[in-house]
């Protein structure tokens, strides 16, 4: 019997990889010759960089970049080993935006969108291409900008200038006096890569539903300030459209991280997909489930918004178009959860089996623990089951 596992972390508890690792020992006591793989699952956001490097035999890279406020911050990304890739492809570099522009790396009394600059997310790119990457695979949620993009354009040798020639400052308020862009100094090759952008938002770039009027609010700015940010929106996108006629502020996710979506997309030719998607092509998870007998997957909590596309749906619809039944476990599951069945998990389990605190709940030893007896009473029913 082969059995694919690919559950998401149980935030704050468990990673992918020990929850996998939980849910196999559980199988194992009943099923003791089961073929049981573990793949990594993630969606994009927090936490993909470490599942995917510990899962897939990377190295965890570290440097200094300049923070949202042009503050020094440690920022780590992921480089997956050459054996995942084809040489011709190059390295793939796993990244987090939020390392470098993170909105938890501002207090709440500095935050303010005219100042935030995506810079160290160039320089966390250009770190990565100087390590030899070709292929970049990066989150952009959870941002505390509302620049455009243009903090990190810049750090990768794009120009930025006013009516004079002169630079204007990389962040939110430098779009005000923005009139040139030019493609000064960036290196070559980095027009060639490979740009796979993590993107789970559909707001365009500007208007009511744009980056200002939608999230600037979150990042420190007022009605009157984000307004007249979004009129500044406007008139980058029509900047930008005279540097690349194909440049479109109103495609989906073109308004997400601050305009970061149109700023990958319209300079680096960078393709928008949902993260759970992203991350389940680049563990080639449909491949992996080729004769599988079943799927199980999960993630911390189970509820209605997990139905909505969340990392466990993604590996319940590959497995349903192969016909493989899917269960499902979680630290907690509610009533909504019942949307999951519908999108394509037959059944889906608890693993808490008494009253307790929510910290002795997520004490790691004790989920492990919770996950594996869980398992080992399910996988009891299934094996009876198909010893018939």
């Amino acid at each position: 019997m082969k059995i694919l596992i690919a559950i998401d972390s149980f935030k704050g508890s468990l990673s992918s990889k020990e929850a996998g690792k939980a849910i196999k020992t559980g199988i194992l006591r009943v099923i003791s010759d089961a073929e049981v793989l573990i793949s990594p699952l993630a969606d994009g956001g927090e936490g993909t960089v470490e599942t995917l490097v510990e899962a897939l035999g990377g190295s965890l890279e570290t440097v200094r970049v300049k923070g949202p406020l042009f503050q020094e911050v440690e920022a780590h990304y992921g480089i997956l080993s050459d054996s995942q890739y084809s040489p011709k492809d190059g390295k793939l570099a796993v990244m987090e935006m939020s390392q470098a522009s993170g909105i938890t790396l501002v207090s709440p009394e500095e935050r303010n969108p005219l100042k935030t600059s995506s810079y160290g997310v160039g320089e966390m790119i250009l770190d990565a291409y100087h390590k030899g990457c070709r292929r970049f695979l990066i989150g952009i949620g959870g941002s505390a900008t509302n620049d455009g993009g243009i903090g990190m354009l810049s750090a990768l040798g794009f120009r930025f200038t006013k009516e004079n020639g002169e630079e204007i400052r990389p962040c939110g308020e430098g779009l005000k006096d923005l009139a040139r862009i030019e493609n000064a100094s960036v290196p070559e090759g980095l027009l060639h890569c490979s740009f796979q952008i993590a993107c789970d938002v559909e707001n365009p770039l500007y208007g009511e539903n744009g980056a200002s009027l939608i999230y600037g609010f979150q990042k420190g700015g007022n009605k009157e300030l984000l307004s007249q940010m979004d009129l500044w929106m406007k008139r980058y996108s029509e900047l930008v459209k005279e540097y690349n006629p194909a440049a479109n502020p109103e495609a989906p996710g073109s308004g997400a991280a601050g305009g970061l979506g149109f700023a990958f997309r319209s300079f680096l030719q960078g393709e928008l997909k949902s993260g759970v998607s992203l991350i389940l092509e680049e563990t080639r998870l449909s491949e992996k489930m080729q004769g599988a007998d079943l799927v199980i997957t999960g993630e911390g909590r189970l509820d209605e918004q997990s139905a909505m596309g969340k990392a466990p749906i993604g590996v319940a619809k590959l497995a349903k178009a192969q016909g493989i039944p899917v269960l499902a476990f979680a630290g907690a599951v509610t009533v909504g959860a019942k949307a999951c069945n519908q999108a394509g998990i037959d059944a889906y389990f608890p693993i808490l089996r008494e009253t307790t605190t929510l910290e002795d709940a997520m004490n790691k030893e004790t989920a492990k623990q919770n996950l594996a007896d869980t398992v080992e009473q399910v996988m009891r029913l299934y094996h009876l089951r198909h010893k018939k």
